[in-house]
């Protein structure tokens, strides 16, 4: 069975882009680029030159692309906020559950179907399987949280979301739902790379949380994870 990932740009440097065969698939929902080598195909999920918005990304042409790919295991790269004090950034979750009420996609917009959402426990098991060996802390269940970008989360809402959920972002839940529509297993390995806003006692804003150490620490620690989930060697 083939092994689909989406992720980040941050992605791009491993011998899975590198090494890849490029390839490019018309779906019914627009052009998606993605890169395939041996039983693994990569999206790179802000598109091929990393500037699409989360607001803005094609969640079901990407899905659709990685379903027409014969992927039958989808993994989903994240990075996140922490809503919890304890859940200290940098570290890793792999959420077992997740929320999303605002702004899903769907592949039905012709006809009434009601799926059950859910994160495939399989997937989940490999991910943590190939995280244990990382130096950086692991929680092995949580809640992930999204929400509608761009704009991070207010105050108000993330005192809100904190009673719910232990991380925040803006694209697993779309995935997840639509890799369910589509009968493909979906997990996701999260990168818990800052505070979200006011759980932490420092300012938040996006472009020092990209440049920092945290997420320096867990894009180098997923790099390595997911080139291990797929048979690679971290490089």
């Amino acid at each position: 069975m083939k092994v689909g990932i989406v992720g980040g740009s941050n992605m791009r440097s491993t011998s899975l882009v590198r090494e890849a065969e490029a390839r490019s698939v018309q779906t019914p929902y627009g052009n998606v680029n993605y890169y395939q080598k041996n039983n693994t195909v990569f999206i790179l999920r802000h598109g091929s030159e990393s500037n699409r918005p989360p607001h803005m990304i094609n969640h079901r042409a990407n899905l659709w692309a990685l379903k027409e790919a014969d992927a039958g295991a989808i993994i989903g790269l994240c990075m996140v906020g922490s809503l919890k004090k304890g859940m200290r950034p940098p570290c890793l979750l792999v959420p077992d559950d997740y929320i999303g009420l605002w702004s899903v996609p769907t592949f039905y917009d012709d006809r009434i179907v009601h799926i059950t959402p859910s994160l495939d426990e399989g997937i989940r098991k490999l991910i943590l399987s190939a995280a244990r060996g990382d130096r950086l802390k692991l929680h092995e269940k949580g809640v992930y949280i999204q929400t509608h970008g761009p704009r991070l989360e207010t105050r108000a809402e993330v005192r809100m979301l904190a009673r719910f959920g232990d991380v925040v972002g803006m694209t697993m839940a779309s995935e997840a739902t639509l890799a369910q529509e589509a009968n493909l297993k979906y997990a996701a390995l999260c990168v818990v790379d800052n505070y979200a806003h006011g759980i932490g006692d420092e300012g938040l804003d996006f472009r020092d949380i990209i440049a920092g150490d945290a997420a320096r620490k867990g894009r180098d620690a997923a790099q390595k994870i997911i080139m291990r989930l797929a048979g690679e060697d971290a490089r």
